[in-house]
């Protein structure tokens, strides 16, 4: 940019640069724009200096990030300039300010069409650039003609003819109709003969645009590049600039080899031989130096040489080479240069006859999985993976899953599947397959997806003599203290369809099958619950003769499991009931599965899709296709918002009423957890009520509430606060209340428990999240990290129907010791009933152990629980208290009612003293955008156009809880954009309703 005499410009950059924030610098900006503007309507009076001035100045101002929509009339008339000064300053101008749709760029299709065909270089090479970097579909039509005619000038300079051929390369690309194939094939064999290496280098790049799309036209074209080849090669007339770190022009060198891979074969042998010393040449000639550009340039040439010798189908003797110089750069230090070793490889194992040549660096290769850079480590992976056969599966499946114990959680979910593939693939028995699949899913079940369990199910459903040997080995894994959730779940399948195949061995009676794998039943989730409830009465079946006591305790699990939450296993447990004191009409019905039908492994046909692609390809479709890692023990990042406070210090354990900085701040640092291995939640969407009046009535006549009682100690201005909290966006100063009735809760000494002040323990170890943060984000999410520290992660997933919930706290082992002492006790509140399932006293190393918890909502309330949980590590005794999610909106259901059902309720509900008004002063409430996303989180079904009023919000939802069973809960929100000082929030509850009504006056 050429400042020189423009003082007002340099003024105007100083000014910018001195300004001390973003406020100041967008009002100088504005104040430069408002002049700039008031200048340009008074054009005739400008100057051309003064024109140009001003547009350098719009062009600063757009470069750092403002708007400028206007004056490009006053840009694009500089080009029409007959001075130098003026021209370019439009040209450059136009060129970053408009795009190729711009309508103004037509008004200059002459003036640059003049410039190309003129006869002045300096405004032939403007005219070009610019055309080059923006032009469309408009400017090809006009302008290729002419630039062609620059392109195979011999009267033009190398520097005009070197922008022509960039030139013709955009117009191309936005039209391919502007080079005619049949003329322009002898056109470019002519051009390839050009000496000059920069006009060459030029016209390459529109060459390889050119046989992408039709190399038969080009064939001519083929001698010439293989010339070029040999002159570069041979270092043979290259002047001095074009050679880069005596390297002959690198980037022609790779542009020419990447166009002959476009070509199908070489037939001419003269060529071909020509070709394949220029190659030999350069795989003899690369070497690792200690120079990083020398080497950068030297494997750039080398990479697109290995490329072009797989192309060709070289010998056997050169592709040896290849991979014997790929051998050397996966054993040497830096790590750019192993990743490229092992990426090049894996492209060469699309080869015929190199597999065995590559599996002479198979141990370099397995030691590749140990490199510190996870990059290594993924193409490590992919290269294992794609070099595998019947000869060496084996040894690489065990190697994966020996180094499934240390692989970091990022690469778990990819090595499972891919060991998981090969184990299925290059089996040499069936009984390895089902040694193999049973050993990955005890040591990553996380990451082992259905599939792979489904998959091996059918393997020993279709194979009589592995069945007895399948049961055995899943009793054996049964007896382990900790095991994943999968591995209930195909154990508990092949022990309850072949489980009678051992009733001889020790142990393996269906008393002791029925105990082992009903020790399991507690900590499961409920997908899991429903494959074990057919594991019972499988084993009830094939109980001969009957066992009484065995019958009575099965009938004792379906009698409890009749009125479950999840409608799956609520069905099951009846029928199985019903079914099992039918005698022979259980074994009718549970009879032994059949042979599955004979098709298409799943597995195998992502192995196939995978091996079909390149190595970049197949790496970006394994990544789209690896499902969410279910993993709990990946280590969160620490808060962004400070130090993360002591794990054993909770003030209140109520539910505080967060801001809306709070939620942003967590949103901003929060990386979602993991999803579990659970049955996914059932999500509270919005109950669709059709557009007539009788459904309000039915929902009165079927709902009956218990009339509130006085002896609430938490008003419902209070659940109010709690739950639209957030609406204010500065924390609101004093309230100011009026009493109400609230809704019965009487408090028992546990709830006064758990709203106390918990006392300090001083624990050496400390969590690295924020506790708090990590709560608050969990009171509008059912999946995450609830708690961590260096030793273990506990995450929670829940699901919620009506007043019932049903929450999985899974603890992770984050280390290779034990932890040792395990406790959890929940303290809940009086208006909540939980039921925790056992906590085992060790979690094994690098294990996660789940640990069901069953909540049910028995009164309005903002208490909180508690878990009270500890664990020894060594010789610190860890001790945390954290508050659960299980607050007042978990239990509310979205529900959509139409106006003319909305409003006669919202107007019936006229008792004044069944509402509690708070009026707060002071506060800057949220955008209704921003308050309508949190009403979402919140279960909140907002009905936009309710209210005539765009400034209004209305929203609905049900609240549901034993005593009360369902509410309607309507909200109305009511925006005065003169009024910016208070936010008035009011409850109403009556004897079928619960309100709640927020005015916040507003912009």
């Amino acid at each position: 940019m050429a400042l020189s005499g423009m003082r007002g410009l340099s003024v105007f950059i100083s000014d910018i640069r001195n300004c001390h924030n973003k406020e100041q610098e967008r009002l100088r900006v504005d104040k430069e724009l408002g002049n700039i503007r008031t200048r340009f309507k008074n054009e005739k009076g400008l100057s051309p200096y003064e024109k140009k001035k001003y547009v350098w100045k719009m062009l600063y101002i757009y470069m750092l990030g403002y708007d400028v929509d206007f004056g490009h009339m006053e840009t694009v008339s500089l080009i029409s300039a007959p001075k130098y000064p003026e021209k370019q300053v439009g040209y450059i101008v136009t060129s970053c300010l408009l795009n190729e749709n711009n309508d103004f760029l037509r008004m200059v299709i002459n003036t640059v069409r003049n410039d190309i065909i003129g006869r002045n270089e300096t405004f032939q090479c403007l005219a070009l650039t610019m055309v080059g970097n923006i032009g469309g579909k408009e400017f090809s039509e006009s302008l290729a003609p002419d630039v062609q005619k620059l392109l195979i000038s011999s009267s033009c300079r190398p520097v005009v003819r070197k922008k022509a051929a960039l030139c013709l390369l955009r117009l191309y690309r936005k039209n391919p109709d502007v080079v005619n194939i049949d003329g322009w094939a002898d056109r470019m064999a002519q051009l390839l003969d050009e000496r000059d290496l920069g006009v060459l280098t030029s016209v390459m790049s529109l060459f390889v645009s050119l046989v992408s799309n039709n190399a038969e036209a080009y064939w001519n074209c083929l001698p010439k590049c293989v010339r070029i080849l040999e002159r570069l090669a041979r270092n043979q007339d290259i002047p001095q600039e074009y050679t880069y770190y005596g390297i002959p022009s690198p980037w022609l060198q790779v542009k020419t080899m990447r166009a002959l891979q476009y070509f199908p074969t070489i037939e001419d042998p003269n060529a071909r031989r020509a070709l394949f010393e220029v190659l030999q040449r350069i795989l003899m000639g690369t070497d690792v130096v200690k120079n990083v550009n020398k080497n950068n340039a030297s494997h750039a040439v080398l990479f697109e040489a290995l490329a072009l010798v797989m192309h060709l189908d070289a010998e056997k003797e050169m592709m040896s080479q290849c991979v014997a110089l790929l051998g050397k750069f996966i054993a040497v230090r830096e790590p750019n240069i192993r990743y490229l070793g092992l990426e090049n490889m894996t492209r060469m194992l699309l080869v015929t006859d190199v597999q065995d040549i590559i599996k002479r660096h198979q141990a370099q290769i397995i030691t590749s999985l140990k490199d510190p850079d996870i990059s290594i480590r993924r193409r490590a992976l992919d290269l294992l993976y794609g070099m595998c056969d019947v000869t060496n599966a084996k040894e690489i499946v065990e190697e994966l899953l020996q180094y499934l114990n240390t692989a970091e959680f990022a690469m778990r979910e990819e090595l499972s599947l891919k060991a998981a593939i090969l184990a299925e693939k290059f089996a040499p028995g069936l009984s390895w397959y089902v040694d193999v699949i049973l050993q990955l899913i005890d040591k990553a079940g996380d990451f082992v997806s259905d599939d792979i369990w489904y998959r091996v199910v059918q393997f020993v459903t279709n194979n009589e003599d592995l069945q007895p040997y399948a049961a055995a080995k899943a009793r054996e894994y049964l007896d382990k203290p900790a095991i994943h959730e999968t591995m209930v779940k195909v154990s508990a399948y092949l022990l309850g369809e072949y489980g009678h195949l051992l009733a001889r061995r020790p142990g393996c009676s269906p008393k002791e099958l029925f105990a082992i794998i009903n020790d399991k039943l507690p900590t499961v989730s409920t997908s899991t619950v429903a494959i074990l409830l057919s594991t019972y009465a499988k084993i009830l079946m094939h109980t001969q003769p009957p066992d009484v006591g065995l019958q009575q305790q099965i009938l004792t699990i379906f009698k409890k499991y009749e009125s479950y939450i999840d409608v799956e296993i609520q069905q099951r447990a009846v029928e199985y009931f019903e079914l099992s004191r039918k005698g022979s009409a259980l074994a009718d019905v549970l009879a032994e599965m059949p042979k599955f039908p004979e098709r298409e492994s799943a597995l195998l046909k992502k192995a196939e899709d995978a091996e079909v692609d390149t190595a970049e390809q197949s790496a970006i479709k394994l990544r789209s296709q690896q499902q969410t890692s279910s993993a709990l023990v990946i280590a969160d990042h620490p808060s962004a918002n400070g130090s993360a406070p002591a794990a054993n210090h909770l003030t209140l354990v109520k539910m505080p009423s967060q801001t809306v900085s709070d939620i942003q701040e967590s949103s901003a640092t929060y990386e979602e957890a993991p999803n579990p291995p659970v049955e996914a939640p059932k999500e509270n969407g919005p109950v669709e009520v059709e557009s007539n009046a009788t459904n309000i009535t039915e929902i009165n006549n079927e709902i009956k509430v218990e009339p509130p009682s006085t002896s609430r100690s938490t008003s419902p201005a209070d659940l109010l606060a709690d739950l639209l909290g957030p609406l204010a966006i500065e924390a609101p100063p004093a309230v100011e209340q009026h009493p109400a009735q609230g809704l019965d809760t009487n408090q028992s000494p546990v709830g006064d428990l758990a709203l106390a002040t918990l006392e300090d323990q001083s624990n050496s170890v400390q969590p690295i999240v924020n506790v708090e943060e990590k709560f608050h984000i969990l009171c509008t999410k059912d999946s995450g990290v609830l708690y961590e520290d260096p030793h273990i992660q506990i995450g929670l997933k829940a699901e919620w129907r009506a007043h019932h919930g049903r929450l999985v706290l899974f603890l992770g082992n984050k280390n290779t010791s034990p932890l040792m002492s395990v406790r959890a006790l929940i303290l809940p509140p009086s208006h909540l009933k939980m039921e925790l399932s056992s906590v085992p006293d060790t979690i094994p190393p690098r294990a996660q152990v789940q640990v069901p918890l069953e909540v049910a909502n028995l009164r309005a309330s903002r208490d909180v629980a508690v878990l009270d949980f500890s664990y020894t590590f060594g010789t610190a005794l860890v001790d945390a208290k954290l508050r659960l999610p299980v607050v007042l909106n978990k239990f509310l259901q979205p529900i959509t009612l139409t106006p003319d059902e909305f409003f006669p309720q919202w107007k019936a509900l006229t008792v004044h003293s069944l509402k509690v008004q708070e009026v707060v002063k002071g506060v800057k409430p949220m955008p209704l955008p921003e308050m309508t996303n949190l009403f979402l989180s919140l279960h909140l079904a907002v009905a936009p156009g309710l209210d005539n009023n765009p400034n209004n919000l209305v929203a609905c939802t049900t609240f549901f809880s034993e005593a009360t069973r369902a509410m309607l809960c309507l909200i109305r929100v009511e925006t005065d954009p003169q009024d910016r000082t208070q936010l008035r929030l009011t409850v109403a509850s009556g004897d079928q309703y619960l309100t709640f009504e927020n005015s916040s006056r507003s912009t």
